[in-house]
């Protein structure tokens, strides 16, 4: 017994200075984290606060968010203002100057990326907009490129004595992912053209990356809930288009978007929206594999 004791005291006296060194990577959502993981992988302890099932802009605090974030030493989120309704709240709680926006620390992923439907004014009479723009970028497989290579620079600036092996692993990480790319172009390509409706914005840069046109919205306005006469426009627009599909994301009621799919017999296809969305989605890869899956199909 004291044998095994000692190998033990002795295994752990090796053992936990390379886990203590790893880099402590706080991200606001999963697929934030599951990238951070490509790139950093045995270099990084990486956690997401937000859950994948849940609505990205109302996110509900816990107290150990708090604990995280004072343990953190960089800090990964969407930007765009999606996190603004719970993230700087937390923020302030935890007090970790390291990890604060503007800080070393800090990096927002959506500087990577060129925004669209960026509004000219702000009032709310326009619903729950985003001044900076829509911020679901990432649901575009073209967008996760710029976000790997901002990632991967950011944790060579934290960490120098790893940076090539930053780089060598987001090079792997581009390579591979150009090829799955390429994979879901083609099985996309014959949604060219064909014209959709959708609950949320949610899927707007993946529409315009692979040339669908949005023919409405099931919301009126983002984040307000259809009314009667908003559904009764939908029918008007459906009786004048044929409408190809009915995108639904997984956190919003469906009930407007199961009415009108049965009423016109329009196929409703429900899209995840972040890694854990559904159970499929288990990793970035996997969450663009199932998205594609879903509207190939």
């Amino acid at each position: 017994m004291k044998r095994i004791a000692a190998f033990v005291a002795l295994t752990l006296l090796f053992l936990t200075p390379a886990f203590a060194a790893r880099m402590k990577v706080m991200t606001t959502y999963p697929y934030i984290a599951s990238i951070v993981e490509q790139i950093g992988r045995d270099k990084v302890r990486v956690q997401a606060l937000a859950r994948g099932d849940f609505d990205p802009h109302t996110i509900m605090p816990k107290p150990s968010f708090i604990a995280k974030l004072r343990r953190g030493e960089l800090l990964i989120i969407n930007g765009a203002q999606l996190e603004i309704g719970w993230l700087p709240p937390l923020l302030r709680q935890a007090n970790n100057p390291a990890i604060n926006p503007g800080s070393r620390g800090f990096l927002d992923l959506s500087r990577y990326v060129k925004l669209i439907d960026v509004p000219t004014s702000i009032s709310r009479a326009q619903g729950d907009i985003h001044p900076d723009g829509n911020p679901h970028y990432y649901l575009d497989p073209h967008n996760i490129p710029p976000l790997a290579r901002g990632i991967a620079a950011k944790l060579a600036e934290l960490d120098s004595a790893n940076a090539g092996y930053y780089a060598a692993n987001r090079d792997e990480f581009l390579r591979s992912w150009s090829a799955k790319q390429a994979e879901w172009d083609r099985k996309l390509a014959s949604l060219r053209g064909k014209r959709v409706i959708e609950y949320h914005k949610n899927f707007d840069y993946l529409l315009r990356s692979y040339g669908i046109i949005l023919a409405g919205t099931v919301e009126p306005l983002p984040g307000i809930p259809p009314t009667s006469r908003h559904i009764e426009n939908l029918e008007r627009v459906i009786g004048h288009t044929k409408v190809h599909r009915i995108f639904q994301d997984v956190y919003n009621p469906d009930r407007a978007s199961r009415f009108l799919s049965k009423k016109y017999d329009i196929p409703l296809v429900r899209l995840p929206h972040d890694v854990g969305a559904v159970r499929e989605a288990e990793g970035i890869y996997s969450l663009f594999d199932e998205m594609v899956r879903r509207l190939a199909q």
